[in-house]
């Protein structure tokens, strides 16, 4: 009997911590969070969303926006994302994983450097690094300023718009103090390609 006693007091035991620790952690603990969350960083805490020029959510500002075709060529009217492994696809996420030695990382990155060159009209040995391999996550929305540069020009033809407008479009998106202070400066390219949105639509 007291053997079946003990083991009644410790199954008790165990269903009211069981109760507990499911209140605590299953409930209390994701409402703080999710509180926390809503009162010191909404924006970051719903997704990180921005809107469209008419106000409508566009996009993740974490998550890089490709306009392109079937083929996976990038529109000339929008400033160009770095390549990636999984064509841009937001619910796929990889590397490429080829390694530094790995002869088809050498023909990937000539050959982003040919296509670049020619659809910037500039020199290949101009064409910034970033431009030419992929990032850890294939959808990484941030380029160089070096590289968004490049694009001024094209992007601003494409447009009808002018040059120094989109410039300043391309100094208004570059990161720089306390945000670029454990990396470089970036520029985010899914937030740039709206406000180039926003810039053609009211001149």
């Amino acid at each position: 009997m007291n053997t079946i006693s003990g083991y009644l007091r410790q199954a008790g035991t165990a269903v009211r911590f069981l109760l507990l620790a499911t209140i605590v952690l299953g409930l209390l603990y994701p409402l703080v969070v999710f509180g926390a969350g809503q009162l010191v960083a909404p924006f970051q805490a719903n997704g990180s969303i921005v809107k469209d020029p008419s106000g409508q959510p566009a996009a993740s500002a974490l998550i890089v926006q490709v306009p392109a075709d079937a083929s996976g060529t990038q529109s000339p009217q929008w400033f160009h994302a770095r390549p990636s492994a999984v064509s841009w696809d937001p619910a796929s996420s990889s590397a490429s994983n080829l390694g530094p030695n790995d002869p088809k990382l050498l023909d990937a990155v000539n050959s982003n450097r040919a296509a670049i060159a020619a659809a910037e009209g500039v020199d290949p040995a101009s064409v910034p690094a970033d431009a030419l391999t992929a990032s850890g996550s294939g959808l990484d929305p941030h380029i160089s300023p070096d590289y968004a540069d490049l694009q001024v020009q094209r992007v601003a033809k494409a447009q009808g718009l002018d040059a120094d407008d989109v410039r300043k479009l391309v100094d208004q998106q570059t990161t720089g103090g306390l945000e670029a202070f454990l990396g470089q400066p970036s520029v985010n390219v899914t937030l740039l390609n709206l406000a180039v949105a926003q810039l053609a639509a009211n001149p």
